[in-house]
């Protein structure tokens, strides 16, 4: 015959031994505490845990202990833990640690209220209220659980990561139980009754935590270790926080939804929860939400806007790549970007030649920015003392007012534009969007976008100069395929001075005409080799005035033997003079326009335009061939020994043209599309509107 255990039985089981438990742990903690108020605290808590602990013990198998002492002790209990973390939280030197005051008294009256039999003597003195008394002390407990949910929560993230082994214990624990109590509690305010399986099992739950607090105590005799708040933590708490009281409003709703709505809510209740639930959804992961409470913690909470440390860390691991595996400008736009909460914006950089043109953009549209705006004048007037403009307002230098461009004021969406100044030099400049939460630019902002900008200028810098070695080093590859080459062209030199030497004696021998020819072909098949192989790559120094015109009608007459034939057009009769390699410069002109002509069909069109812009002559060499995408034009295209012709090309050709426009002063712009064509505009300073030759002809 065997004995059945009734629940009833089970639970007294679990409170006793719960109750054991605890009387245990208080019993360690009275020998080993110092006088400290955390040990006190926790003393505290756990005696009368204990305490309850028995009380539903008796109460779980004979029904012996009136309902208020119940209520009295479940409150008791909550505000014991409660006030444990809180002394734990109150070892903190900050800010924070004064508004813990208010936590704490509301803990005090909240659950000095709960310990009151008010269900006895309220109604006598507000006839009326007896209806929704049950459901107030219900709510009282849940608000207490989630209390001291924020409160775990708070211990553990704000503990250094070095000393959280000894409190994780402490907080797993005290989470769990919580937790359950929140379930338990949440489950009785929605069905209007307090489920007696869940009730029977807080007492073996509480006593599988105990070995946890129990460990804690061990690591933790004197809880004497220090605790820091930072924004972040206190930002994921207030979420948490608010979270849970969302929860609950909503679980209120659903009761009253069941208790009142009749026939149709059974199907209107689970279609209220999985709205509020989705709703929660989307505001936990609103960036501008995100936004408006960091910066109402910062506000509110600091003396200081920023964590100048936290700042400092992530500004170097989004600029080192460990956080976005993205280019160098890109990463450069997100650090600034997050300092004030912009989604986005764009950069532009200075290149080798020292012209300042648009680089990308980062969660900006393009249409937004002017990709061809040409900023040397700004960058000379940011060049003095490198400030952070807020294009809103009216700058206070004139020389940066007078220098902004009419797209850039009226922008509605762009905000900020932050210099990146390396040492004494403007390196170029961020165009950030507006916040994601409106928010003024104080001296922090200011300051912190500043010293950012200046690191940020200082990778790029860096960035520059691997690029030039890494340029440097092609070269020295390139010099040492020239001495190859000159190996090889000596030996065919030799063999031709030996035909030469032997024709006086020998050209009346037809076998020696025929081995001499023979000879003859194979020097001209290999040096033809060597030309696709080596083509001249480092322009010289020597600069003539010199009319355009004439170089564009031999380098289009040159090239017309390939189809299609170039196209020359001449605007208003225009033949300025520059300064250039006559030479050079019109072996650069018949690349570009071969280069043009290998891109189009032989029914497609090149055509060369020259016109002048004011004092610059510009030369537009365009074609209706397969086109370059962004991409290629922006990292590829002048690039030396970078060639899409494989074997056929050695990449020198768009780099020697850049390279020579820029010795005469000058700059070269691309406009490109895949499948629409090419058009390659150069510009040079009019030889007539300068007062001396470009700098770049005198070294």
């Amino acid at each position: 015959m065997t004995m059945a255990v009734s629940p009833a039985l089970i639970g007294f089981i679990g409170y006793v031994a719960a109750a054991a438990a605890m009387a245990v742990l208080a019993l360690l903690l009275l020998t080993s505490w110092r006088g400290r108020l955390q040990g006190g605290l926790l003393l505290l808590a756990v005696l009368v845990s204990a305490v309850w602990a028995g009380l539903l013990a008796v109460q779980s198998q004979w029904q012996a202990i009136p309902v208020q002492a119940i209520w009295a002790a479940e409150a008791a209990r909550m505000v014991a833990w409660c006030l444990f973390l809180l002394g734990v939280l109150s070892q903190l030197r900050h800010a924070l640690a004064e508004r813990l005051r208010l936590l704490r008294w509301a803990v005090l009256v909240g659950g000095g209220l709960l310990l009151l039999p008010f269900e006895d003597w309220l109604p006598a003195l507000l006839p009326g209220v007896g209806g929704w008394l049950s459901n107030a002390r219900l709510i009282g407990q849940l608000l207490l659980t989630v209390g001291g949910l924020f409160l775990v929560e708070q211990v553990y993230r704000n503990t250094p990561w070095q000393h959280r082994w000894g409190i994780k214990f402490l907080c797993f624990g005290l989470g769990a139980v919580f937790v359950y109590d929140f379930y338990f509690f949440a489950q009785a305010l929605l069905f209007g009754r307090l489920d007696t399986g869940v009730w029977l099992a807080r007492g073996g739950v509480n006593a599988l935590v105990m070995p946890l607090l129990a460990v804690s105590v061990a690591r933790n005799p004197q809880w004497s270790f220090e605790i820091a708040v930072s924004r972040s933590v206190v930002v994921h708490s207030t979420t948490l926080m608010a979270a849970g009281l969302y929860l609950l409003f909503m679980a209120l709703a659903g009761y009253y939804i069941r208790a009142y709505g009749g026939e149709w809510s059974a199907v209107f209740q689970p279609l209220f929860f999985f709205g509020a639930a989705l709703l929660l959804i989307v505001l936990l992961f609103s960036g501008e939400l995100r936004s408006r409470l960091r910066l109402f913690v910062s506000k509110h909470f600091y003396s200081y806007r920023y964590d100048y440390r936290e700042e400092w860390l992530r500004l170097i691991s989004v600029l080192s790549g460990r956080v976005l595996q993205a280019t160098l400008p890109e990463r450069i736009i997100l650090a600034l970007a997050e300092l004030v909460d912009s989604p986005g914006g764009g950069i532009w950089v200075r290149d080798a030649d020292g012209n300042c043109g648009f680089r990308l953009c980062w969660n900006l549209p393009q249409a937004e920015v002017d990709q061809r705006w040409q900023p040397a004048e700004l960058c000379t007037a940011l060049a003095r003392d490198g400030p952070v403009i807020d294009l809103g307002r009216q700058p206070d230098d004139p020389l940066v007012d007078a220098a902004l461009p009419r797209w850039l004021r009226e922008s509605r969406t762009l905000w900020l534009l932050v210099p990146l100044m390396h040492e004494t030099s403007v390196l170029g400049f961020v165009l950030l969007a507006r916040p994601r939460a409106p928010q003024q630019l104080g001296w922090e902002n200011v300051q912190l976008l500043q010293t950012a900008a200046r690191q940020a200028a200082s990778y790029l810098a860096l960035d520059e100069a691997a690029a030039a070695l890494a340029e440097a080093r092609q070269f020295d590859g390139f010099n040492r395929l020239s001495a190859f080459v000159v190996h090889d062209l000596k030996n065919l030199v030799a063999q031709l001075s030996l035909v030469t030497r032997n024709a006086e004696r020998y050209r009346d021998n037809p076998a020696f005409v025929d081995d001499a020819m023979q000879t003859v072909r194979d020097a001209v098949e290999r040096m033809n080799r060597l030309l696709l192989q080596l083509r001249a790559a480092v322009p010289t120094g020597a600069q003539e005035r010199v009319a355009l015109l004439p170089l564009l009608e031999r380098a289009a007459a040159e090239r017309a033997v390939q189809p299609p034939a170039p196209e020359l057009q001449v605007r208003a009769g225009a033949s300025p003079e520059v300064y250039v390699d006559p030479e050079r410069f019109q072996s650069v002109l018949r690349n570009m326009i071969q280069n043009a002509q290998d891109a189009t069909d032989k029914q497609g069109h090149v055509t060369v335009t020259l016109h002048t812009d004011g004092d610059t002559a510009i030369i537009d060499i365009q074609d209706d061939g397969c086109g370059m995408d962004s991409a290629f034009v922006r990292e590829r295209l002048f690039r030396p020994f970078d060639s899409t012709k494989g074997l056929a090309g050695m990449g020198i050709g768009a780099y020697e043209c850049k390279t020579l426009v820029a010795l005469a002063g000058g700059r070269v712009d691309v406009d490109s599309e895949p499948g629409r064509g090419t058009r390659f505009s150069i510009h040079l300073p009019q030889a007539a509107a300068q007062t001396q030759q470009p700098l770049a002809a005198a070294v």
